[in-house]
């Protein structure tokens, strides 16, 4: 009998248990057949081993292990003024990529956070908040993707939103007792852009929704 593990048979430190059963009742891909998972981890998040059978096109069905990191979902907005033609950014310290050649790990995104227990529209008004002072009215939903399907299991919710820059008096956000410090950034679309093109903003989400506002968002030729 195998030792009691945290996460698997016990709780772990966020009260989980059964972290190991997460994908073995999947059947809604005939070709697909789940045998085993692996709990590797369970910190904040959790990584896994999943063995699995691959039925191939010539019908002979493989073995196969795939690792997963489950951080849960979480959503992103753009924040835009249109009379303005700005967007409101954020500035923070990611050690992920500053430990993969970023100079200094202050990468610029749109704001951003995990769902948690909320549904999409309530955590990123929550984030929104936290991360930038204003409070979302109004959002329109733009696109939900999986951001690196090779490994992470995260599913992230696009949305855009408007909001009024002259009202904004402050410069900085996030929650210092989440060890947040983050610097807000209101660029003109077209520098924000430029941005992307020189390599000043490197986030993909942030990126995407850059292109959407001008290509069918808000700053579309149409409406600039």
């Amino acid at each position: 009998m195998t030792d009691p593990r945290a996460g698997r048979d016990v709780p772990d430190h966020r009260g989980r248990t059964g972290l190991d059963r997460t994908g073995r009742d999947l059947d809604r891909n005939p070709d697909v057949r789940v045998t085993d998972v692996e709990l590797l981890a369970a910190g904040w998040h959790v990584l896994r081993r999943t063995t699995l059978e691959y039925r191939a096109p010539s019908g002979r069905w493989e073995t196969q292990q795939r690792e997963t990191y489950d951080r849960g979902n979480g959503a992103t907005v753009l924040l835009y003024d249109p009379d303005r033609q700005t967007v409101l950014l954020t500035r923070q310290f990611r050690y992920p990529v500053y430990v993969n050649d970023h100079p200094d790990g202050m990468l610029i995104e749109t704001a951003a956070g995990l769902l948690d227990d909320d549904d999409p529209a309530t955590a990123i008004r929550r984030e929104a908040a936290e991360e930038t002072g204003v409070e979302v009215g109004e959002l329109e939903h733009v696109w939900d993707v999986y951001m690196s399907p090779g490994s992470v299991t995260e599913r992230i919710h696009f949305f855009a939103a408007a909001y009024d820059g002259s009202l904004r008096d402050f410069d900085r956000g996030g929650l210092a007792e989440e060890g947040e410090h983050i610097d807000l950034l209101e660029l003109d679309i077209d520098v924000a852009l430029d941005m992307v093109r020189d390599g000043r903003i490197q986030d993909a989400k942030t990126i995407m929704l850059l292109q959407w506002a001008v290509l069918d968002g808000p700053f579309t030729r149409s409406g600039r």
